[in-house]
């Protein structure tokens, strides 16, 4: 049961960014019948081009949802939303590498000012927790091993870079102020109701239309996968468990080539390399390889990957044959 300590009233949990892919499957699961009981959660979310309303059906009748339609950057609304939460997860952000190396300006506004706003108004406001989502794509790439929490961040695009400068004011409002800050930094998520821009889910919706895939270079990038599922159970907890200040690295065990994940896609969905792969070229600043340590979170919260890969990706590629009027008219939409 997860109640205020002082009133006995169900935890009151803002949401930023929670009609999206991570967000709306943390709410959709907190909300849900495994969930911890007791919570109220208000989804605070922007709409924009990833974010989407339907991805939170399956919730809106349940008694502790409500939605905003705002702006993280907009400060009286943070404050008044504020002044009405015990803890906050803050999902919001703009995530697409691809699309910051055509343009960053959105990307600092949204990840570094909004971020701000966010945490200014949390602190003034008196809220308890604020859980802070990152990416290990901001300690940049390695060549081998694995990062553990302690390294120094070294992000390369400018996505990483403004979620490294969110991370350090997000921790900053701790170190400073007192705030009970919390910061996660997950490997590449995959799974259902995820935007057909990036790489699985663009891959999967590309075949089952008997359309090409674009391979990056030669395809030798290698990416740590999570799982949503897992994700958001490290999420929660590091919300419920975790101390504040800390950071805690949330990976799913399996790492890959983009080629051999290519690979496996082209098996899943019944098509052959020859026909249906086109290699492109590089992505600028292409981190190569991506490898977080996740012993702390491992041996003081207990996290553990549930989800083996290939019945996941199964899944997924199952989920996306079957939901074409969700996936569709964003890739219309977006001219995916």
């Amino acid at each position: 049961m997860t109640t205020s300590a002082t009133s006995g009233r169900p935890t009151r949990i803002l949401v930023t960014g929670g009609a999206g892919f991570i967000g709306s499957h943390y709410v959709r699961t907190v909300l849900g019948p495994q969930g911890p009981g007791d919570i109220a959660v208000t989804v605070l979310d922007k709409l924009t081009y990833a974010g989407n309303p339907a991805n939170l059906d399956e919730v809106r009748d349940h008694p502790g949802f409500s939605f905003v339609e705002g702006d993280i950057c907009d400060p009286q609304l943070a404050a008044k939303l504020m002044a009405e939460h015990d803890q906050v997860v803050h999902f919001a952000a703009e995530s697409h590498v691809d699309r910051s190396i055509d343009g960053g300006a959105e990307f600092v506004r949204t990840n570094v000012v909004g971020t701000h706003t966010l945490i200014d108004a949390a602190h003034r406001a008196g809220v308890k927790t604020f859980v802070h989502i990152s990416t290990d794509e901001v300690y940049g790439s390695i060549d081998e091993g694995s990062w553990p929490e302690t390294d120094p961040l070294a992000p390369n695009s400018p996505y990483s870079a403004a979620k490294a400068s969110s991370d350090l004011i997000a921790l900053s409002y701790h170190r400073t102020h007192g705030l009970d800050v919390r910061v996660t930094r997950c490997s590449n998520n995959y799974g259902h109701h995820h935007f057909p821009e990036k790489v699985i889910p663009l891959f999967i919706t590309n075949l089952l239309d008997g359309k090409k895939v674009p391979l990056y270079g030669d395809g030798g990038n290698v990416r740590d996968w999570l799982h949503i599922d897992d994700h958001v159970q490290g999420i929660e907890l590091v919300r419920t468990k975790g101390r504040a200040g800390e950071v805690y690295n949330i990976g799913g065990g399996t790492e890959l080539s983009n080629k051999k994940l290519t690979g496996l896609l082209l098996e899943a969905c019944g098509a052959d390399w020859d026909t249906s792969v086109e290699y492109v070229t590089d992505r600028k600043g292409h981190d190569r390889r991506y490898s977080v340590d996740c012993t702390k979170i491992s041996t003081e919260l207990g996290y553990t990957p549930r989800k083996d890969f290939a019945a996941g990706l199964a899944e997924t590629v199952a989920w996306y044959r079957d939901n074409r009027a969700w996936w569709e008219p964003l890739k219309e939409r977006a001219a995916l």
